[in-house]
This record gives structure tokens, C-alpha cells and sequence, in this order.
């Protein structure tokens, strides 16, 4: 398994590697030039093959949830694997992060490196309809900009949400809840409690711990007796809809800023929906870099998409990808 490296002229380098485009390592300075790895992994690549195979890896045919692994699309029902309590996740069980992608060198403009990834998807690939072909394009720029840009096309309708699930920890170790976070996000989409996902629901975050409209730390929402972070796994697990997201330009989603080191991160998308995620799974029990356990709330995940469960949700934005039309989602990563 070869790993590849981004680099720009800002000694910020990024390693991934063919299985599930997963990044393994973001390794970016702060303001005194002190380098430090600032997404959550693995020492070496053979404890990230053994390992935690969504960390930093894309994620699709559909990322998130799908309610009871279930949609109807022109009539006709489709099943997929039930692999997240009563619901679909990620893909299922052998989703595109385990997938082996075609790696080649890519130019971009205003780039310093970039690479083209290339997955063919079979009909009926984990219950999904057509054949569906994606490419991924990673690059990097001397602005600090990670790019990620998505395109698929179908050869039968299908549903269709990537994403990319980097947890970052601006500090490098530790956990994220001293984190300053900012979000250009006025409502979310609550977790239903039976279901274990959102069923339609679009609500505001005024008057509630998921206000990030005003700078906050990460613990006011992921620490607190709010029911949706119990919903959550303890902590934040939650879509939030972007202001002036899905309308086809890329627009700022969110800000993210370690006191502790003084890095910033940007997230940018053109999607119309952030998936928020603090790690709250993680139990000290899996090993990461430095070897040190991986504990609760060890990063955070911005996992620019379409919103969960969509295809079963009207009143949510369109996953449905049809022939001859070509799906298309950028995300930008910006350290500042």
C-alpha cells in the first residue's frame, strides 16, 4: 500500500493512501513554525489498515444515515446493510473507505501537488443501483487550502452523498472540547430519539447549546445535558443545514480554533449540510499516534454533505443522481 504525499511551500504536508483515499497524516505548523499532525490516526500504516478504517477516508455511496437501510427511488424499493443500530451507515458494511482507489497525479491550477483518485462502483455494489463512477481530486495550494472535490456519474438513478471523515485536534493530542468553534449555521436537523436519525425535521439552534452563530467552546454543547448530545453518543453527532449552502458556490461553513497552539482551521463547501462529529465513540481502548489511547472527544469531524436520510426525507435536499447527470461537491480544508 503506497502512501502519498501533498506539499506545498508552507511545510504543510498530507500523506494518504489507496484504500478509501484515507488521509493518515495532516502535519501543519503553527504561528512559531512548530509542526504537529492535527487529524486523528495511526503511528504507521500497517496499524491504520488494522484500524479504525473511516478515519479520514471517504465515505459514500451514501455518507450518514439512511433510515432502517431502506428508500424507495421511481417506485421500486431498495434494502441495504443495517450496520449503525436500525440504520444504514456510511456505505454499509463495505463501504468506500474500504474500497481500493486508482491513484495518478493530477494538475490543478494554483496548486503545489494534487491527485486524482478513481473508483468504479458495480451495480447493486451494497444494494445500491447502477454502476456509479467517482472521482476525487485532493490538492493543495500555497493559501494552506486542502481541496477535495467530488464527481459521479450514474448509469441508473441512484442515491448519492460523499463525504471525506477527518477528525481534527488543532493541538494534536488531547481532546477537542477547549476548541473555539464558529458555525455559519442557523438551524440543524435533530436526531429523532426512536429512530437514531433525522426523519425530516429542520430546527433552529437559537436558544439552544447548538448556537455556534457566536464563538463557543466545543464542551458548552458536547458536555452538556442538552438531549440531543445523549441522542448523539454523548457529545455532538449532528447535521447542521449551512447558510447559503447546496446553491452551487462554495461558502464558508464553519471555523475552528485551538487556543492552546493558535491554529485555524476553515471548512468550506459548496454542500448544503455539515455533519459535526466529536468522536464520541472513542473509549481510550484503540491505540493512535504518539501511542497514546485514543479517548472521547479526541477530534471533530466536518463532514461537508447532503443532509442524513434524505432519500427518505422530502422536506430534505435532493440525493437522487440520474443518467447523464453528473454529482458534484467540493470541500475545502483551510489552516490558517
Amino acid at each position: 500500500m503506497k502512501i502519498y504525499t501533498l506539499k506545498n511551500n508552507n511545510n504543510v504536508e498530507i500523506d494518504f493512501i489507496p484504500r478509501g483515499g484515507q488521509v493518515i497524516s495532516m502535519r501543519v505548523p503553527d504561528a512559531k513554525g512548530n509542526v504537529t499532525d492535527v487529524v486523528i490516526g495511526y503511528d504507521t500504516l500497517e496499524e491504520a489498515l488494522k484500524g479504525d478504517a473511516y478515519l479520514a477516508a471517504i465515505c459514500g455511496r451514501f455518507a450518514n444515515r439512511i433510515a432502517n437501510g431502506k428508500f424507495e427511488l421511481d417506485g421500486k424499493a431498495y434494502t441495504l446493510d443495517v450496520n449503525n443500530g436500525p440504520n444504514h451507515l456510511h456505505g454499509g458494511n463495505e463501504g468506500f473507505n474500504l474500497k481500493e482507489w486508482c491513484v495518478e497525479e493530477a494538475t490543478v491550477e494554483g496548486a503545489t501537488s494534487a491527485y486524482k483518485l478513481t473508483l468504479v462502483s458495480p451495480d447493486g455494489d451494497q444494494g445500491y443501483p447502477g454502476e456509479l463512477t467517482v472521482t476525487v481530486i485532493y490538492s493543495l495550494n500555497n493559501a494552506n487550502e486542502f481541496k477535495i472535490e467530488y464527481k459521479a456519474t450514474t448509469t441508473a438513478p441512484t442515491v448519492i452523498n460523499l463525504t471525506s471523515h477527518p477528525y481534527f485536534n488543532l493541538n494534536g493530542e488531547g481532546d477537542v472540547n477547549n476548541h473555539d468553534l464558529t458555525l455559519m449555521c442557523d438551524n440543524y436537523t435533530p436526531i429523532d430519539e426512536k429512530q437514531g436519525t433525522c426523519i425530516g425535521e429542520i430546527a433552529p439552534v437559537a436558544g439552544t447549546v447548538m448556537d455556534f452563530t457566536k464563538t463557543k467552546k466545543i464542551a458548552e454543547a458536547s458536555n452538556s445535558d442538552f438531549p440531543q448530545m445523549a441522542l448523539g453518543g454523548g457529545g455532538l453527532d449532528h447535521n447542521f443545514v449551512v447558510n447559503g449552502g447546496g446553491k452551487g458556490k462554495v461558502v464558508k461553513a464553519a471555523v475552528l480554533t485551538a487556543p492552546e497552539s493558535g491554529r485555524t482551521l476553515e471548512v468550506y463547501t459548496d454542500q448544503p449540510g455539515v455533519q459535526l462529529y466529536t468522536g464520541n465513540h472513542f473509549d481510550g481502548s484503540d491505540t493512535g499516534k504518539g501511542q497514546k489511547p485514543m479517548v472521547k472527544q479526541a477530534g471533530i469531524a466536518f463532514e461537508t454533505q447532503i443532509f442524513p436520510n434524505s432519500p427518505n426525507c422530502e422536506s430534505y435536499p435532493n440525493a437522487v443522481l440520474r443518467p447523464g447527470e453528473t454529482y458534484r461537491h467540493t470541500c475545502i480544508y483551510k489552516f490558517c
